[in-house]
């Protein structure tokens, strides 16, 4: 291995390493090796993946660290691969020299206000395992295009921009698995004006990635912030899976938010599978804008200021077996869902679980100008003002459900209501308990048939 002290690196913190590492990447054997120590640079290495052949960077267990003092990425990775996943697209030297570009166990520090950790450009199959980067601006930084890239057991930590940031990039199968990705000012997760297919976000602990601990202004950010509103940008193919995505509340803050411009042709967020994960704390748990094509299954999603759940613009979602409450008196709890339509409520259970209701104002599940809606099988108990809301709504079923006002003293004005103008929908078979004015409300405009529900 090219161990960096060799070529002149001293190591100490204070002595600028620069040029002692880019001679050992220029003239050693592949592998830039830093033994224990503060290595203190000012310009970014880069690595023309193409010249320098296979390469690999390694901290030696975590105990070496990068110290960024200048702006721009500590590390920056460049390919030339401009296929894609596919090996037939694969040309030139790219498996040969450019494959597996490796960087493990180090620290990387920012002490610039614009030093970023590491960037990525038309990089095939790199692999980054137990780096930390921190105090930089950006932390992960993937741009241009990339193919087949894994992140697994790193800490993303207390950065003033992005964690891990696809920004402007086409990429292709991408794994974050089993990182600790916290207290980044824009978000922890976030991708823009990107087209990015096949991203799995597994087993991850994403949390506090808003401005918080930063001293700064809020700004709208989320734990997992994907935003294809940008002419050809999508994001598709991604699974959301088995992790803690938490927050301290932030104005405009959300811990999965996904949108697209309303008004789009082809409602490119789809194809999403958001399931197992203990979500929570925020002023919006999910945010969905114009998505379509999508699962929420199986998930804890606990504690707002504003709605667990707020779908917007959407169709073909399907929402099974969630529990949505509220963790502290501070927050509430409640899923609304406008303008949309072809949406499945599935075994989903809706909470308020405290004595004083919403504070909001919001009842626990709420519809508004909706068609196609399909309820059932849920429970929705202590609503205030009621259980379900639903406004200028058509064809929405409910059924097998039980929504009932469970406190000592009642707080539940009705335990369903229909306002304004619908056709064709549809409450049976539930079972609803006593509120304090009529368990039903129902416009006679609201177009709803009622039949063998269990009622007061």
């Amino acid at each position: 291995m090219s161990n960096v002290r060799r070529f002149g690196a001293a190591g100490d913190g204070t002595t600028d390493d620069t040029q002692a590492i880019r001679h050992a990447l220029r003239d050693g054997d592949g592998v830039l090796h830093f033994p224990p120590g503060t290595y203190r640079i000012s310009q970014t290495i880069e690595v023309p993946l193409a010249d320098v052949g296979p390469c690999g960077i390694d901290g030696t267990s975590g105990t070496a660290g990068l110290l960024m003092a200048g702006p721009g990425p500590a590390l920056r990775l460049v390919g030339t691969h401009g296929g894609t996943g596919n090996p037939s697209s694969v040309t030139g030297n790219v498996f040969p020299t450019q494959r597996l570009p490796t960087i493990k166990n180090i620290d990387i520090e920012g002490a610039h206000p614009e030093a970023d950790g590491i960037e990525l450009v038309q990089t095939m199959q790199s692999v980054f395992e137990g780096v930390l980067i921190r105090r930089c601006r950006h932390g992960i930084h993937l741009v241009q295009r990339n193919r087949n890239v894994l992140i697994s057991h790193c800490h993303v930590y207390h950065n003033t921009g992005v964690g891990i940031f696809l920004d402007s990039v086409n990429l292709h199968q991408i794994n974050i698995a089993g990182s600790h990705i916290s207290y980044n000012r824009l978000g922890g997760i976030r991708i823009e004006r990107s087209e990015v297919r096949n991203l799995q976000i597994t087993g991850n602990d994403i949390e506090y990635n808003n401005h918080a601990e930063h001293g700064t202004d809020p700004e709208p950010t989320a734990e997992i912030f994907v935003d294809t509103s940008e002419p050809g940008a999508s994001v598709c193919e991604v699974t959301i899976a088995s992790n803690t995505i938490q927050a301290t509340s932030s104005p405009g803050g959300c811990n999965i938010r996904i949108r697209e411009t309303p008004g789009g042709k082809d409602l490119t967020p789809h194809l999403w599978a958001i399931t197992g994960n203990i979500i929570g704390s925020q002023e919006t748990n999910v945010h969905l804008t114009h998505c379509r094509g999508m699962t929420i299954t199986g998930n804890c999603i606990y504690s707002c200021s504003h709605r667990n759940l707020l779908i917007e613009d959407s169709h073909h979602l399907n929402l099974s077996g969630n529990v949505f409450r509220r963790h502290t008196p501070k927050k509430g709890t409640g899923v609304r869902i406008e303008r949309s339509h072809d949406i499945a409520l599935t075994g989903c259970t809706i909470h308020d679980e405290h004595e004083s209701g919403q504070e909001s104002g919001a009842s626990l599940l709420e519809l508004s100008d909706c068609q196609r809606i399909n309820i059932s099988g849920c429970q929705l108990s202590d609503g205030v003002p009621c259980g379900l809301d639903a406004a200028n709504c058509s064809d929405v079923s409910v059924t097998g459900c039980t929504i009932h006002d469970t406190r000592a003293e009642r707080k539940s004005r009705h335990a369903v209501r229909f306002t304004g103008t619908g056709i064709g929908n549809l409450l049976a078979t539930n079972n609803i308990g006593p509120t304090l004015e009529s368990a039903l409300a129902l416009a006679e405009t609201s177009g709803v048939d009622v039949q063998s529900n269990v009622t007061p």
